[in-house]
């Protein structure tokens, strides 16, 4: 992944209290793992929105809801996995889903 591609750029956001998990982030994380070329972004988008919304992660989920879009996920298929996991995940998680999605996907 690109270093603009990065959520804030890891190192630039917590370099200074974390420069190990800063730099896992960017090079392991959004390189190694994010490059790898045996699960398509498009799918390993889904994946990541999923695992997001199904441990509650609502302040990650922006980046990635972006990055799906990005990825070719469209605006429809987010909100069918968001409504699908309601049933899976629980229903508060895929409300807060949709609070952030409604910000991400009307602007």
């Amino acid at each position: 992944m690109a270093e603009d591609q990065k959520p804030g750029g890891p190192r630039q956001q917590f370099g200074d209290i974390a420069p190990a998990l800063a730099g896992y982030s960017e090079d392991v994380l959004f390189g190694q793992v994010w490059e790898d070329p045996d699960l398509p972004a498009r799918e390993r988008s889904l994946v990541t929105v999923a695992s997001l919304i199904t441990s509650g992660s609502s302040e990650q989920l922006a980046f990635h809801l972006g990055k799906a879009r990005e990825n070719g996920v469209s605006d429809k298929e987010l909100i069918a996995t968001i409504t699908h996991l309601a049933f899976y995940a629980g229903w508060p998680k895929a409300m807060s889903a949709l609070t952030v999605a409604r910000d991400v996907l009307t602007s």
